[in-house]
């Protein structure tokens, strides 16, 4: 096993991970920039190692200070959560070449899989279903663009090969403005992330967004830990999630599943991963990987009884799954809702010192959070500042838990999103079931129109 894990991120993730550790008898280093010196995880780590300024640039994305940490406190590997470094393959490359162990994927799986393009050739040879689309990149022939397009049918989105968390789509309702948006996005594609490549798919009208979980090691053996559904969204980016998805059958789960298992095989993954699809009328449709823990794995977790980062942690140690397919039985229901220190109606952050802070609890009920009363939220990093989570065995009972949870939480000093999780769990469309990746930023149109009529 691991004796000593570096934890390169910051904030919930960190204190997960650290936690996950301790339970192991794993050491843990931290390492944090000046604005998080003192971050509950910092506190709580056995060793703490400041790697540069507030700013991101700075300090949790500068990869020869994350390994010099890790050369002077003696770690042997480097857990890098979400977000920052997680998912670049170049810090993989250099974790391992600076003889460390890396807790992700292979350098090489994470490249494959961070462009769209190679990832969806993979996912086809591999059985998975995708969504119809451009084999491969958009050529430079005009004609031939417009060709793929006929054969796909309007609406078309465009997408950066490279992109991810929202960027680099456009949707194109009309013929005569596909060759100017397929420019447009080559531009600001090249920008972004580095890479003009783009590629074109059918825009699906009302889809849903439902992932699988896997978990895989370097002995040839995957598992599958169920789907969650992210619907969610505003401006691509999840609010809520719950686990299992509503309306899923469980042969459409067994299904697709054992397609994402077959993958991992084929890829040689290792870790955990999640499979992004859209859904729409009973079809699943690929659209990425991402090669690393997941903010909402906690649902996961509730459901499977199966600690995921624990399990990161074996699978880097080199050791096999504790679990076959046949151990993995979901129970019940669970909702994620994302706190952020934001305003809750034009969602502007909200950074600052919390004045007093009151999280839930009771059965079923689990937090996700690293801050505390007199802590103050840095103003240079993401908004998120907690999970609140919930258990029930049904989705009815786990969503009268969430509203009793939302109803106890009490954070003063900053503004939170709190007031619109309130208001969503009394709303009778998502209570319903099913929802589209639409509903959320219809809902919101909706309300900001009644509350500018109200004043």
């Amino acid at each position: 096993m691991l004796k000593k894990v570096l934890i390169a991120n910051r904030g919930e993730i960190a204190l997960r991970i650290l936690r996950a550790c301790r339970e192991m008898g794993i050491a843990t280093v931290a390492v944090h920039s000046e604005a998080d010196k003192d971050s509950l995880h910092v506190k709580l780590a056995d060793e703490s190692v400041c790697i540069g300024s507030a700013p991101s640039p700075q300090s949790y994305l500068l990869i020869p200070a994350i390994i010099a940490a890790a050369e002077v406190t003696g770690a042997d590997a480097i857990h890098p959560g979400y977000g920052f470094l997680a998912e670049r393959a170049d810090f993989a490359e250099q974790v391992e070449e600076s003889g460390f162990t890396f807790i992700g994927p292979r350098a090489e799986t994470i490249r494959l899989m961070g462009d769209k393009v190679s990832a969806k050739h993979a996912m086809i040879e591999a059985g998975v279903p995708c969504v119809p689309g451009s084999e491969g990149a958009l050529p430079d022939d005009e004609a031939e663009i417009l060709k793929i397009a006929d054969q796909v049918g309007f609406p078309v989105i465009i997408k950066a090969s490279g992109g991810g968390g929202g960027r680099g789509m456009r949707v194109v309702e009309k013929k005569e403005d596909l060759l100017r948006s397929v420019e447009m996005t080559k531009t600001e594609a090249g920008a972004a992330f580095g890479n003009p490549m783009v590629y074109m798919e059918r825009y699906l009208q009302r889809p849903r967004h439902v992932e699988i979980q896997v978990l895989a090691d370097e002995h040839g053996n995957a598992i599958y830990l169920g789907e969650r559904d992210c619907s969610m969204q505003r401006r691509h980016q999840k609010v809520i999630e719950e686990a299992p998805a509503p309306g899923i059958t469980p042969e459409e789960r067994a299904k697709i599943g054992a397609a994402c298992v077959e993958a991992c095989k084929r890829i040689g993954y290792r870790g955990a991963g999640t499979f992004e699809f859209l859904y729409e009328d009973g079809e699943f449709f690929f659209i990425e990987m991402n090669t690393r823990v997941q903010v909402e794995h906690p649902i996961t977790e509730l459901i499977s009884g199966v600690d995921i980062v624990q399990e990161q942690l074996r699978v880097a140690a080199g050791l096999p799954l504790q679990y076959t397919q046949e151990d993995i039985v979901l129970d019940g229901h669970a909702f994620e809702c994302r706190i952020n220190a934001e305003d809750p109606y034009n969602f502007i952050p909200s950074p600052g010192l919390i004045d007093s802070c009151h999280l839930p609890g009771g059965p079923g009920v689990r937090v996700d959070s690293h801050i505390y009363q007199g802590y103050r939220i840095p103003p240079n990093y993401d908004s998120l500042i907690g999970k609140i989570c919930v258990h029930g065995k049904t989705r009815e009972q786990a969503m009268a838990k969430m509203r009793v949870a939302l109803a106890e939480l009490a954070i003063t000093g900053i503004k939170t999103n709190t007031p619109l999780h309130r208001d969503l769990f009394r709303d009778p469309g998502f209570s319903e079931g099913g929802v589209s990746i639409h509903y959320l930023e219809h809902w919101l149109e909706e309300r900001k129109a009644k509350l500018d009529k109200e004043k």
